[in-house]
C-alpha cells in the first residue's frame, strides 16, 4: 500500500506540472484559449483531500511548469544580450520563475488550510476569486510582474468583452469561474444538476458575448493616417557607435517614403540610441523636415543630463506640437536596479545598456500628436492597465513603443502584443504600437489587429486610427470594482461554508 500511495503522489505531481507547462499554449502566439479553462481543472482535482502543504506543492509545481515554459525568454535577454554567464542567467531566470510559482503555491495552501471542503463553494466562489486576487497582487507587489495573468489568454474569446467593464482581472475571474463550473459539472452525479451548472456556464458566456455589442465611445475627429517605422536594428549592434549613422539613415529613409500620405510617424523605443543632448543637430534637421511635410514624429530616445546624472527613457514629439514623455514605470533590473544596496552584485554579472533610468513624473501633460491628445506608453508600461488609464479621458488614442529585440524569436513579443491588445479593449481606444524588430501593429478600440508587420524586417506599417472620446467603466474606475467584487465573493463563500451548503 505505501508503494501505491507513493506512486499516486508521483502521478499527481507529474500531472499538475504537465498541466502548468501546457498553460502557455493558451496565450499568444499559440492562442489555444480553451486550455485556460481545462488545464486548471487538473490543479483543482489535485487539491481534493490534499493537506495544505501537499496542495502548496501541487500549486508550486503547476506554477513552475507555467512560468518555466511561459517566461523562459528572460534567459535570452540576460545571456544573449546582457552578456551574463549561462549559469548565472539560468539561475536568475529560475529564481524569477520560482517567485512566480509561489503564487499558485500560496493559493493551494490557503484553499486547503482555510477554505471549504471540495464542492461548489470552493470551486465557484473561493477558487476563482482567490486566484484572481493573487494575479492582481502579482501586478504590483515587488514592483509588479503581471505576465501570464490568465485573463490575457482570452483576447480572442467572448470573455474578452468583459475587459471594458472589469479589465483583465475581471476577464480572468470569468475564466476561472468557468473552470469551477466545469469542475462542478464533472463532480455532479445527477443529470438535472449537471444541466443547472451547464446553464450557468452558458449564461456567463452569452452575457459576455452580448456585452461586446455595447459602445462606450464616440468619434472625436477625423481618422489619422499613421506610419510605424520598424527599423530592425539587431540588439547586439544597436548601441555600437559604428552603426549609429546607418541606424539614423535607415529610419529617415523609411520615414520619408511616407511623406504626403501620413499624418504621424512613430519610431520605436530608443530608436535613436544616443542621448538627446548628443543628437541636437540631427533632431533640429528632422524638426524642419517634419514642419515642411506637415507631419508629427514620435521618436524613442534616451534623454537627461550627464552633469546631473538623471536620465529618462523618453518619447520625443517633433513637428507641429513639440512635446516629451518620460517613461513612468521602469523595468526592474533592465532600466533600474531595485534594492540597490543588496543587489549591486547583479551589475557585476549582467551588462545592460541604459540600465540606470529615472522614472518620469506621474502627472505629465499629454502630448498632442496629429492634433489630438494621445496617451503614450513605453514597453513594460503596457502590462499595467492602471498606468494606461492615467491618460484618460483626455487621450483620444494611444501609442505604445517597445524594443522586443531583447527576446529574439521567442514567444515574448507575441505575448507582449496580446497584452497591448487587452489595453486597447479596456480603454476602448485605437492603439498604434511601434517596435524595433516586431511585432508592430495598429489596433482598433476592441483590440482587433487592423494592420501588422513582419518580425525581423525593416519596414513601415501603415494604418489609420480613429480618435475617440468617452470612458469605459474600467477606464473610469480601474481595478477597484473587480477587487471589491472578488473580496465580496470570498466573504460570501466563507459565510456559506459556515452556515449553509451548496450541493453539487
Amino acid at each position: 500500500m505505501p508503494d501505491l500511495s507513493q506512486r499516486r503522489f508521483r502521478i499527481v505531481d507529474l500531472s499538475v506540472f504537465i498541466a502548468g507547462a501546457l498553460l502557455p499554449l493558451a496565450f499568444a502566439p499559440f492562442g489555444i484559449w480553451p486550455l485556460a479553462m481545462l488545464l486548471p481543472i487538473v490543479l483543482l482535482w489535485s487539491w481534493d483531500d490534499a493537506s495544505p502543504w501537499c496542495a502548496a506543492r501541487h500549486g508550486g509545481l503547476f506554477g513552475l511548469g507555467a512560468f518555466g515554459f511561459g517566461i523562459y525568454w528572460i534567459f535570452i535577454s540576460l545571456h544573449d544580450y546582457g552578456n551574463a554567464p549561462a549559469a548565472f542567467a539560468a539561475l536568475a531566470t529560475f529564481l524569477v520563475v520560482a517567485v512566480m510559482a509561489l503564487y499558485p503555491a500560496v493559493l493551494g495552501y490557503a484553499i486547503s488550510r482555510w477554505g471549504p471542503s471540495p464542492g461548489p463553494i470552493r470551486w465557484l466562489l473561493i477558487f476563482p476569486a482567490l486566484w484572481t486576487l493573487l494575479d492582481w497582487v502579482r501586478s504590483w507587489l515587488l514592483t509588479g510582474f503581471p505576465w501570464l495573468a490568465i485573463g490575457y489568454s482570452q483576447t480572442d474569446s467572448a470573455l474578452a468583452n468583459l475587459a471594458p467593464y472589469l479589465g483583465v482581472f475581471g476577464v480572468g475571474w470569468a475564466v476561472l469561474l468557468s473552470v469551477g463550473l466545469l469542475r462542478t459539472m464533472w463532480a455532479s452525479d445527477r443529470r438535472s444538476t449537471r444541466g443547472l451548472w451547464l446553464g450557468i456556464l452558458a449564461a456567463l458566456w452569452l452575457t459576455s458575448w452580448s456585452l461586446g455589442r455595447m459602445d462606450w465611445v464616440e468619434s472625436a475627429g477625423t481618422p489619422l493616417r499613421i506610419a510605424l517605422v520598424q527599423g530592425n536594428i539587431l540588439q547586439d549592434q544597436k548601441w555600437q557607435s559604428s552603426i549609429l549613422e546607418e541606424t539614423l539613415r535607415r529610419y529617415v529613409q523609411l520615414s520619408r517614403a511616407e511623406y504626403g500620405r501620413t499624418d504621424v510617424i512613430v519610431w520605436p523605443e530608443t530608436a535613436i540610441p544616443i542621448f538627446q543632448e548628443e543628437a541636437t543637430t540631427f533632431l533640429s534637421l528632422l524638426a524642419e523636415d517634419a514642419q515642411q511635410a506637415k507631419i508629427d514624429y514620435v521618436i524613442g530616445i534616451p534623454s537627461g543630463s550627464r552633469e546631473a546624472q538623471i536620465f529618462h527613457n523618453s518619447m520625443l514629439i517633433i513637428g507641429r506640437s513639440p512635446g516629451t514623455y518620460h517613461k513612468r514605470r521602469l523595468l526592474p533590473f533592465g532600466e533600474y536596479l531595485p534594492l540597490r544596496t543588496f543587489l549591486l552584485f547583479f551589475r557585476d554579472w549582467v551588462d545592460i545598456p541604459m540600465a540606470d533610468f529615472t522614472p518620469g513624473e506621474r502627472d505629465q501633460p499629454l502630448p498632442q500628436v496629429g492634433g489630438q491628445p494621445v496617451g503614450v506608453s513605453i514597453c513594460f508600461e503596457a502590462a499595467f492597465g492602471s498606468e494606461i488609464r492615467l491618460a484618460l479621458p483626455e487621450a483620444t488614442w494611444l501609442i505604445n513603443v517597445s524594443n522586443d529585440a531583447w527576446f529574439k524569436d521567442s514567444i515574448a513579443p507575441h505575448q507582449h502584443l496580446q497584452i497591448v491588445r487587452m489595453r486597447a479593449m479596456e480603454m476602448a481606444r485605437y492603439l498604434a504600437r511601434a517596435t524595433n524588430t516586431g511585432i508592430s501593429a495598429v489596433l482598433d478600440e476592441r483590440g482587433r489587429i487592423l494592420s501588422r508587420g513582419n518580425q525581423f524586417q525593416a519596414e513601415v506599417i501603415s494604418g489609420k486610427v480613429q480618435p475617440l472620446r468617452g470612458l469605459t467603466p474600467y477606464g473610469r474606475f480601474g481595478d477597484l470594482p473587480v477587487v471589491l467584487l472578488l473580496m465580496g465573493l470570498l466573504g460570501l463563500g466563507f459565510l456559506l461554508d459556515r452556515h449553509g451548503k451548496i450541493s453539487p
